[in-house]
C-alpha cells in the first residue's frame, strides 16, 4: 500500500540539508495529504517555521560546492538509474497523491530520468566561448574568454502540483550542474514526490547541503522563500497571480516565471483531420488536462468543423477515465474536489450563454470526465480564461487572419498546435502567434526535456526553462581577456 511505502521510508518528514526534519510533530504543524481518489489521507508533511526556512538558508549559503564536472555528471547519472529502477515504485507515488492515472505518472517518471540525464550531459560540455580581438582596425592582438560561475547567494525554487516529480526535476538538476544551492519548496498537495527525488539525489552523491526541501503553509512561509537577503534568484512554476506577486516581492533579484497558458490547437481546411482530433484530444486529457501546455482552445476552421467536431467527440467518448491505478484507464482525477467542482461550474457557465454540451461534463469527488463543448464564443470565460482541467471548448473561424485574432486574443502566450500542410500558413503562424512555441502537427506541450520552453505575456518574462536555458539563468557569466599572438 501507498500509505505503507510513504511511512516505511519515513517519506512524511521534509529535508534541511538532508536531514529529517519534523519528527514527532503535533497536528497543529503538519499538513495532511490526501489521495484524491480515495480521498484518504496518505500520510503528513511538517508545516515549517520561519526558523527553519531561515536555518535552510543559512546552511546553503555556508555551503560553497566544489564538485568537479565529472562528479556532477556521475550523481546525476546515477540518479537517472536509480529511477529507471524504481519506476514503478516512483509512478505509484505520483499517482497516489496527485490523483492522475499511472500511465501519466509512468511517462512523468521517464521524463524525470530524461532531466537527470540530459543535465549529466550539458555537465560534461564546456560553457565557455572565444573572441579574437583583432576584428576591426583598432583591435588588439587579444583574446576574450567567457565561463559561466555559479550564483553567489541561493536558490528559491517553488513548484506546482501537476507534474510533482518532473518539475522538481527541472528546477533541480541545472542547480547541481551548476553547482548551485537550492532551497525548494514543492506543493503542499504533492509533497513526497519532491521528497523522494531528494532522497534519490543523496543516495546518488548529491551533497545535502546543496539541497532543501521545505514544506508549509505558504502563506506563512512565502514571503521569507521570496525576501530572505541570501536569495539570488527564485524560479517558479504555478499561477499567474502568485508569480506576479513573486515578481511585486523579489526586489533586486533575478526571477524566472513559468505561469499558466490558454493553448490553442489550430485546425486548417486542409488539415488531416483524423490526426488532428487525435492531437486535440490527446493534448486536452493526457495528464487531466493540467498542463499550462494543454489544449485549453480547439480552433477549427468552418470548412472542416463538422467532421472534426464529430471525431473530437467520437475519441473523447473512448477516453477511459475513473480509477487511477487502473492501467486501463487513461486519465484519473484532478487535483481534488474544489477542482473538479471548479471545471463543472465553468462548463455549466458556458452552456448558460450558448455552448452547447457534446459530451462530458460529468463530476463524482474529483473524478471530472473529459468534456467536449461546441457553440463556444472566444468573449466566454471558458475560453479567455485559463481551465487548467479536461474541458475542450470548440471555437469556429472562417480564415487564417481571425484564427491568428483569436489565438492571440487572450492574456497568456505560451504555446500553441497548428494542423495544415501549408507553408505559406505555418510561416504566418509562427511568425503571428504571440507565443513561446509552435508546434505544426504535434500537440502545444511537445518539447524535449532539454529545449527552451517559456512563454510571454501573463504566461511569462520570456526566461526559459529546460536544462540548457535553465543553466544559463542559474549562473553568471563571467568574461576574461589575455595578450594573444
Amino acid at each position: 500500500m501507498i500509505d505503507d511505502y510513504i511511512r516505511d521510508r519515513q517519506l512524511n518528514l521534509m529535508r534541511i540539508a538532508g536531514r529529517k526534519v519534523g519528527e514527532g510533530r503535533g497536528g497543529e504543524r503538519a499538513i495532511a495529504v490526501f489521495n484524491p481518489y480515495t480521498e484518504k489521507q496518505i500520510g503528513t508533511v511538517p508545516k515549517a517555521t520561519l526558523e527553519e526556512v531561515r536555518e535552510a538558508f543559512d546552511i546553503a549559503h555556508a555551503c560553497q560546492p566544489k564538485l568537479t564536472r565529472y562528479e556532477r555528471a556521475a550523481i546525476l547519472n546515477k540518479a537517472a538509474a536509480l529511477i529507471q529502477a524504481r519506476l514503478d515504485e516512483v509512478a505509484r507515488l505520483i499517482t497516489a497523491e496527485a490523483g492522475l492515472c499511472i500511465k501519466d505518472a509512468i511517462y512523468e517518471a521517464g521524463r524525470v530520468s530524461d532531466v537527470l540525464l540530459f543535465g549529466a550531459n550539458e555537465v560534461l560540455k564546456d560553457d565557455g566561448q572565444i573572441f579574437s580581438c583583432d576584428l576591426t582596425h583598432h583591435g588588439k592582438k587579444r583574446k576574450v574568454f567567457t565561463h559561466r560561475s555559479p550564483l553567489l547567494g541561493v536558490i528559491t525554487a517553488i513548484t506546482p502540483f501537476n507534474h510533482p516529480m518532473n518539475q522538481v526535476a527541472h528546477k533541480v538538476v541545472p542547480s547541481i550542474a551548476t553547482n548551485n544551492r537550492m532551497v525548494l519548496k514543492p506543493s503542499e498537495k504533492v509533497p513526497f514526490s519532491a521528497i523522494l527525488f531528494a532522497d534519490i539525489l543523496y543516495e546518488a552523491g548529491l551533497p545535502p547541503e546543496m539541497l532543501s526541501v521545505v514544506t508549509g503553509d505558504p502563506r506563512e512561509i512565502a514571503d521569507e522563500l521570496i525576501t530572505n537577503a541570501k536569495v539570488d534568484l527564485i524560479t517558479f512554476t504555478g499561477g499567474v497571480s502568485i508569480g506576479k506577486y513573486i515578481a511585486s516581492k523579489a526586489g533586486y533579484r533575478r526571477v524566472v516565471l513559468e505561469l499558466g497558458g490558454n493553448d490553442p490547437i489550430i485546425v486548417m481546411e486542409d488539415a488531416d483531420i483524423d490526426e488532428a482530433s487525435t492531437l486535440a484530444v490527446q493534448g486536452s486529457y493526457k495528464n487531466s488536462g493540467q498542463r499550462c501546455t494543454a489544449v485549453k482552445r480547439m480552433l477549427v476552421h468552418e470548412a472542416v468543423a463538422g467532421r472534426f467536431t464529430e471525431q473530437v467527440v467520437e475519441k473523447t467518448r473512448a477516453w477511459k477515465w475513473g480509477d487511477p491505478m487502473d492501467k486501463a484507464n487513461d486519465m484519473g482525477t484532478v487535483i481534488d474536489e474544489a477542482a473538479a467542482r471548479f471545471f463543472e461550474a465553468r462548463a455549466g457557465e458556458a452552456m448558460a450563454q450558448g455552448a452547447r454540451l457534446l459530451v462530458g461534463n460529468q463530476r463524482k469527488g474529483a473524478l471530472y470526465s473529459p468534456t467536449v463543448l461546441d457553440n463556444v464564443s472566444p468573449e466566454m470565460l471558458v475560453a479567455k480564461e485559463e481551465t487548467f482541467g479536461p474541458v475542450s471548448p470548440i471555437i469556429r473561424f472562417s480564415n487564417i487572419d481571425e484564427a491568428i485574432r483569436i489565438s492571440n486574443g487572450t492574456a497568456y502566450g505560451l504555446s500553441s498546435s497548428v494542423c495544415t500542410n501549408r507553408l505559406d500558413y505555418i510561416t504566418r503562424f509562427v511568425s503571428e502567434l504571440h507565443v513561446g512555441s509552435v508546434n505544426v502537427r504535434e500537440v502545444p506541450g511537445y518539447r524535449l526535456e532539454l529545449t527552451p520552453f517559456g512563454g510571454i505575456k501573463d504566461s511569462g518574462l520570456g526566461y526559459k526553462e529546460g536544462v540548457q536555458e535553465a543553466i544559463k539563468s542559474f549562473t553568471n557569466l563571467k568574461t576574461y581577456s589575455l595578450p594573444w599572438q
